[in-house]
């Protein structure tokens, strides 16, 4: 079996690319976020929420793409 042939390298490489494409996502909208909330509202920090929502969706996907919840789904 060659290195491209193999289901789990491919399966990496499927995940790594998906989180690549949500930190991408992520950072992006944070960069329109933040100065926007500090051009409209500079006394109420609300661009807080969204990042701290979606940045722990983030946590989880990055686990998931590290495989770290591979060991819930292991049939030994």
């Amino acid at each position: 079996m060659t290195h491209s042939e193999d289901p789990n390298t491919e399966r990496a490489a499927h995940r790594s690319r998906g989180l690549r494409l949500h930190f991408a996502a992520y950072f992006l909208l944070m960069l329109v976020l933040v100065p926007i909330n500090l051009i409209v509202t500079p006394d109420t920090p609300w661009f807080i929420w969204p990042m701290v929502g979606w940045g722990s969706v983030l946590a989880i996907h990055t686990a998931w793409a590290m495989g770290l919840f591979d060991i819930l789904s292991s049939k030994d």
